[in-house]
């Protein structure tokens, strides 16, 4: 799964107006941001098969800090802590570690059985709509959009850029996920490493968009974005 977890992280903007969209962003897809760090490390293991699902030609052959449960159960509580440390919101802090413990959710529905339940454990989960690319978009392009009208529906832009920069997003990160179904397999994991860091990119791309709009729910103004 990819757009779908950036719609998660749009759409947390509706119940967080006080956390920056690039925050959410950040939570929403942590341990895909720590991922490719593990992979260039050689801690953690992907093969490229061709053909392995209708999806993704990704064989996870071994991911269990980044991507097992209990894993994800600890980068959630850390992400979450170190907000509640920083900022003392408590419920800001539930939310972040919510959207952390999202993306294991998520991948499972999508995954073959591949998400093990802890380092070690033998029990490896995942539902695997990969198998089918209309099931996939089925699931994906529906909670992308759900997350972006909620997020266009929460906030205003205050100035162009608050516009252009939010629709560019949007669209470039469709784009992405097109190429990524369409596209031809990347040439070695070593590549996908690589590729996977630019995600900061839009992590930062998030906090940048998040600057030019303002949040025009039903709260003080006083509770605009800032972290």
């Amino acid at each position: 799964m990819f757009i779908g977890h950036f719609g998660v992280g749009f759409g947390a903007k509706a119940a967080a107006p006080r956390i920056s969209l690039g925050t959410l962003f950040l939570a929403a897809q942590f341990i895909d941001l720590l991922w490719p760090t593990f992979l260039l490390l050689g801690i953690e293991r992907v093969r490229i098969v061709p053909g392995a699902t209708r999806v993704t030609p990704l064989v996870f052959e071994h991911y269990p800090i980044s991507h097992s449960l209990l894993g994800v159960l600890v980068w959630a509580a850390a992400v979450g802590g170190i907000y509640w440390l920083l900022r003392r919101e408590k419920q800001g802090a539930l939310l972040l570690a919510a959207l952390v413990a999202s993306h294991w959710l998520l991948d499972l529905v999508v995954h073959q059985p591949d998400l093990p339940i802890a380092p070690g454990s033998a029990v490896r989960l995942g539902w695997n709509a990969w198998s089918s690319l209309p099931l996939t978009l089925a699931i994906e392009l529906p909670l992308f959009a759900a997350g972006v009208w909620l997020y266009l529906r929460s906030t205003a832009a205050m100035d162009a850029i608050g516009t252009w920069a939010c629709w560019a997003l949007i669209a470039f990160l469709l784009v992405v996920y097109a190429s990524n179904l369409f596209g031809n397999p990347p040439p070695s994991a070593s590549a996908i490493a690589w590729v996977g860091q630019a995600q900061w990119i839009l992590v930062l791309w998030g906090y940048w968009v998040d600057r030019h709009r303002r949040w025009s729910g039903a709260v003080a103004p006083a509770a605009r974005a800032s972290v």
